[in-house]
């Protein structure tokens, strides 16, 4: 009988923030694959928890990944943890947690610590809606093109960024959004020095101008603004009603649909259509 691979969040900074049913789960589980070893082995010691670890990271995932589902489809029970924040996140795990789904394997989802959810819940930018687009790539063209495919959304903005590749993010981002876009700066979450930066990109380039930027940061971009929306005119009402009667409805029936079409009163509309006769 197969395993199971269980994804299990790790602390963003904090590491009070490990939840009991997440402690329970790599205490249980058969072995752990890890991005790091070494930084998992120290919240390991830290728990106080001994287990066998296997290193499952971007540059090995091809060929661990296989051996960790061969594992775990010989009965063994996987548990799967990144540096930091829930596995599978703009994550190698993506793929791994593919392997399980097509071999027919359960996975389970262990819920806690998410850098780009906790980011947003304190940008006080919209959260009704929002998208994460992760880490922008490091080359100039591939990012700008990125960027340009979000010139229009509506939706908050997610990003991962490093503090040597911001000023080039920020710079690309003015150029895209423009330089008035609100933008929110979560900096080193839950760690001793996080700091919430509440800005717009342009105000933003000249901050970290002056302040060189530290530590790992989540942008939480606003969306495009909603276009404004053009009332109609009098001119609009009275060339539709006259179009209309080109149509054959008389000025009366005109005058009522032009006015339902254009959420007009039928006495401003029936006014607009005489001035366009005069």
């Amino acid at each position: 009988m197969a395993g199971m691979l269980y994804l299990v969040p790790t602390p963003i900074g904090n590491l009070g923030d490990i939840s009991i049913r997440a402690r329970q789960t790599l205490e249980a589980a058969d072995f752990i694959a890890a991005e790091d070893t070494r930084v998992t082995l120290k919240l390991l010691n830290h728990l106080g928890i001994k287990k066998s670890l296997v290193s499952y990271y971007e540059h090995n995932k091809t060929f661990k990944g296989s051996q960790i589902l061969e594992r775990i489809l010989a009965g063994e029970t996987c548990a799967l943890v990144s540096d930091a924040g829930s596995p599978a996140i703009s994550d190698p795990g993506e793929d791994l947690v593919k392997q399980c789904a097509q071999a027919g394997i359960t996975v389970c989802a262990i819920p806690g610590p998410c850098a780009a959810i906790t980011a947003l819940s304190i940008s006080g930018q919209s959260t009704g809606r929002f998208c994460f687009e992760g880490f922008l790539s490091m080359s100039k063209k591939s990012r700008r093109e990125h960027l340009d495919s979000l010139r229009d959304e509506k939706r908050t903005m997610i990003f991962y960024e490093a503090p040597h590749k911001l000023m080039n993010t920020l710079e690309d981002m003015t150029q895209v959004f423009g330089a008035d876009r609100p933008i929110s700066f979560c900096r080193e979450l839950t760690k001793l020095h996080e700091q919430v930066l509440r800005t717009t990109l342009g105000e933003a380039i000249a901050y970290y101008t002056e302040n060189p930027p530290k530590g790992e940061f989540v942008l939480v971009v606003a969306g495009a603004p909603e276009a404004e929306k053009q009332l109609p005119t009098s001119t609009d009402a009275a060339a539709r009603v006259e179009a209309l009667m080109e149509q054959g409805l008389s000025r009366k029936d005109a005058v009522k649909q032009t006015a339902q079409e254009l959420n007009l009163p039928k006495n401003a509309v029936y006014a607009a259509a005489l001035g366009e006769e005069a």
